[in-house]
């Protein structure tokens, strides 16, 4: 049984003022998304750059390690999961 999403008034509001073209873009990256996973190739990858507070990205990481997982695929993962 999946969880139930709730959204705050901001993002609400946010979603509301959205033009017609960010509505149109989302759904298309998304569909894109979605056709990657079940045809299992491999999405082009982009190099960013995001400042992160030192504490949480060492915790992040000390606890990415303990579960012998690499840190930056866990975040891709959950930025995954938050979409879905």
């Amino acid at each position: 049984m999946k969880p139930v999403q709730y959204f705050s008034d901001e993002y609400l509001e946010q979603t509301r003022n959205a033009t017609h073209e960010q509505i149109l873009n989302y759904l298309e990256q998304f569909r894109l998304m979605q056709a990657r996973s079940i045809n299992k190739t491999p999405a082009k990858s982009k190099l960013i750059s995001m400042k992160v507070p030192e504490d949480l990205l060492s915790t992040f990481k000390a606890k990415c390690e303990t579960e012998n997982l690499k840190y930056q695929t866990q975040i891709k993962v959950l930025m995954k999961q938050w979409l879905s």
